[in-house]
C-alpha cells in the first residue's frame, strides 16, 4: 500500500474515461434501436407503394449486433475502470490499455456502415 495520498485529479479523469465509455455504449444501443425499427419503417413506406421492400430485411440484424456491441462497450468499460481504480488506490502505475479496443469498435461500425450503405442501394 502506498502511504502517500493519490491526487484526486487521478481519480477524476479515470472516471471522465469511464462515463465517456458509457455513453458510447448507450449511444451504440440507441442507434441499433433506431437501425433496427428502420425495417419496419420501410415496411411502412413500401405499404403505401413509396418504396420497394420486403418484411423488415436487414436493418434488424444490424440493430440488434449494435445493441449488442454497446452492451460489450459498457461490460468491457466496467471491468476496465474497476481494474483501474483498484491499481490507483493500491498506489501502483495505472495499467496500459492501448488502443486496441477502441480500434476494434470503430473497425466493426465501419463494416456495418459498409453494410447498411449496400443495403439502402439495393432497396
Amino acid at each position: 500500500m502506498n502511504s502517500q495520498p493519490t491526487d484526486p485529479r487521478v481519480f477524476m479523469a479515470a472516471e471522465r474515461t469511464f462515463l465517456a465509455w458509457i455513453r458510447t455504449g448507450l449511444a451504440l444501443m440507441g442507434f441499433g434501436f433506431v437501425v433496427a425499427r428502420f425495417g419496419l419503417f420501410l415496411s411502412e413506406l413500401a405499404s403505401v407503394g413509396a418504396v420497394r421492400h420486403q418484411g423488415q430485411g436487414f436493418s434488424l440484424p444490424i440493430g440488434i449486433a449494435l445493441i449488442g456491441l454497446g452492451i460489450v462497450v459498457i461490460v468491457t468499460a466496467a471491468i476496465r475502470h474497476r481494474g483501474h481504480v483498484r491499481t490507483i488506490e493500491a498506489g501502483a502505475e495505472a495499467p496500459r490499455f492501448g488502443v486496441g479496443f477502441g480500434l476494434a469498435i470503430a473497425g466493426f461500425l465501419a463494416l456495418i456502415g459498409i453494410a447498411m450503405a449496400v443495403y439502402l442501394a439495393t432497396i
